[in-house]
C-alpha cells in the first residue's frame, strides 16, 4: 500500500476510534504512531520521532500561554465575577421582554473576555443565571438554549485558548488574531440578543418580566464589574498595544484575577489549590490532544495527504468561495461529533494549505486571520448544533427537569443567528480585518 493510500485510510480508522469513544487525543496519537510505523517499515524513524516529538512540541514558548489563560479563568470563576456581570446586565435589561435572557448573554460575553473557554463559560454562567431565569418565568428549554449559545462566546471573545492554538498551527500573530475577534464577538452577542427579542415575540409565554430597577441601583451594579473591565483592558489592550507579549499578558491576567479574588474575600487556600488542580488537569488534557495531533499531522505530512488534497482542489477549478463554503459546512457537521480544540488541531493543517493556495484578493496574513475567525465561529456553532452539541449537554446536565428536545427547539433560533453572522463575515472580510 502506498503512503498516500495509507494516509487516506487513516481517516476512517480515526473516526471509528472516536465512535468507539476513545479520547480524541488518544485516537490521533494511535493513528499517528501506527501510521508512522507502517509508512516507514520499521522502528528507526518511529522511535526517533517518538524521542523528539514530545520535546519539540512542548518546548514551544507560545504554549505556555494556555495554562496562564486557564488559571485566569479559574480565578475569575471563584472570585464571583460571573455573578457581578449577570447582576449588572440584569439591572439594565431585566425589565424588558426577554431581558433576563439578554442579560445572561451579556454576562457570558463579559465572562468570556476573562475566561477563554466555551464550556467553562457555559457551566459557570449557568450556575448564576439559570435559577434567576426560572424564577422569573422563563421556560426551561429557552433558558438552557440561551445559556448554551451564550457560552460559545467564551472561545470567540479574546482571550481565547482556541485562537492561540490556531495561531501556533498557522504561524500567525496571536495579538492580531485577538484584535480580529473583537468585532465578530460583539456582533455575536448583539445577534443573540436580537434572536431573544424575536423569540419572545413569537412565543410570549416562554419568558416573564421583572420590575424596573432605579438608576441608582443600575449604576451601583455597573460599578461592581470594574474588575472585569480592568483585567480585559489590561490583558487585551496591553497585548494589542505592544506593552507585553501574549504570554506575558496571560501571566498578568492570571495575577490580576488572582489578586481580585483574594481582595474580594473569595480566595482562600482551598480555593487556590482547587484552581491550580483544575488548571493542571485542563492543561494536561489540552497538551495530550496537542501531542496526539502532532503525531497524526506529522504522519499525514509524511504521506503528502495535505499537499495532494490542495493540488486536487486547485486542479478541479473550483471557485475559491465554493471551497470556503464547503469547508465551513464540513466544520459545521464535524462539530456535532468532536470538540472544538480537536477539530482545530486535526483539520487546520489539512485545510489551511488548500485555502492558502487559492486567490481571495488578500495577503497570506489577512487570509489566515479571516479564515481563522470564520472557522472559530463555525466550530462554535457546532457546540450548540443538535443532536450532539457539547454545550447543550453541559447545560442540560445542570437542569435535568428540562427535556433535551425543548432545548433543541429553542437553540435552533440561535443557530440561525450564527448562520446569518457567518454569511455577513464571509461576504465582508473587512469587518474582521479592520482592527489588525
Amino acid at each position: 500500500m502506498s503512503d498516500l493510500a495509507l494516509g487516506y485510510l487513516s481517516f476512517p480508522v480515526l473516526l471509528l476510534l472516536i465512535l468507539l469513544r476513545a479520547p480524541i487525543g488518544l485516537a490521533m496519537l494511535l493513528c499517528g504512531i501506527g501510521g508512522l510505523w507502517l509508512a516507514t517499515d520499521g522502528t528507526t524513524v518511529f522511535m526517533a520521532r517518538l524521542k523528539s516529538e514530545v520535546f519539540s512540541t512542548f518546548s514551544s514558548y507560545n504554549l505556555s500561554i494556555i495554562p496562564m489563560f486557564l488559571l485566569m479563568g479559574q480565578f475569575a470563576t471563584h472570585s464571583g465575577m460571573s455573578r457581578s456581570l449577570f447582576k449588572a446586565a440584569e439591572a439594565w435589561l431585566g425589565h424588558r421582554k426577554g431581558g433576563m435572557a439578554m442579560a445572561a448573554v451579556g454576562a457570558c460575553a463579559g465572562f468570556g473576555a476573562i475566561c477563554g473557554s466555551s464550556l467553562a463559560t457555559a457551566a459557570t454562567m449557568s450556575k448564576v443565571a439559570l435559577p434567576e431565569l426560572r424564577k422569573y418565568g422563563y421556560s426551561g428549554g429557552f433558558s438552557t438554549a440561551t445559556l448554551a449559545a451564550g457560552g460559545t462566546l467564551g472561545i470567540l471573545i479574546p482571550p481565547s485558548v482556541i485562537l492561540v492554538i490556531y495561531a501556533i498551527l498557522t504561524e500567525q500573530n496571536i495579538a492580531k488574531l485577538f484584535a480580529a475577534a473583537i468585532i465578530p464577538g460583539i456582533i455575536a452577542a448583539l445577534g443573540y440578543m436580537i434572536t431573544i427579542a424575536i423569540y419572545v415575540r413569537i412565543y410570549p409565554d416562554q419568558a416573564g418580566t421583572k420590575e424596573r430597577m432605579p438608576y441608582s441601583d443600575r449604576i451601583k451594579a455597573i460599578g461592581a464589574v470594574w474588575p472585569v473591565l480592568l483585567v480585559f483592558g489590561l490583558v487585551v489592550g496591553g497585548i494589542y498595544n505592544g506593552w507585553f507579549t501574549p504570554t506575558e499578558g496571560a501571566a498578568v491576567g492570571a495575577m490580576g484575577t488572582g489578586l481580585i479574588a483574594f481582595f474580594s474575600g473569595s480566595m482562600n487556600w482551598a480555593v487556590f489549590r482547587q484552581s491550580i488542580f483544575e488548571t493542571a488537569t485542563g492543561t494536561g488534557m489540552i497538551f495530550f490532544i496537542v501531542l496526539g495531533a502532532a503525531f497524526y499531522n506529522g504522519f499525514l505530512a509524511l504521506t503528502q495527504v495535505p499537499q495532494e488534497l490542495s493540488a486536487f482542489v486547485t486542479e478541479q477549478g473550483f471557485s475559491p468561495w465554493t471551497v470556503m463554503v464547503l469547508i465551513l459546512v464540513f466544520y459545521l457537521i464535524l462539530g456535532c461529533l468532536m470538540d472544538s480544540l480537536s477539530m482545530i488541531l486535526l483539520t487546520v493543517p489539512i485545510f489551511w494549505p488548500v485555502i492558502s493556495g487559492l486567490d481571495y484578493g488578500m495577503t497570506t496574513e489577512e487570509l489566515a486571520i479571516w479564515f481563522g475567525i470564520l472557522v472559530l465561529i463555525v466550530v462554535e456553532v457546532g457546540l450548540i448544533t443538535p443532536p450532539v452539541g457539547m454545550n447543550l449537554f453541559i447545560i442540560n446536565s445542570m437542569d435535568k427537569e428540562t427535556p433535551m428536545t425543548a432545548t433543541y427547539k429553542a437553540v435552533l433560533f440561535f443557530v440561525g443567528s450564527d448562520v446569518v453572522r457567518v454569511f455577513i463575515l464571509l461576504m465582508f472580510p473587512a469587518i474582521t480585518l479592520v482592527l489588525i
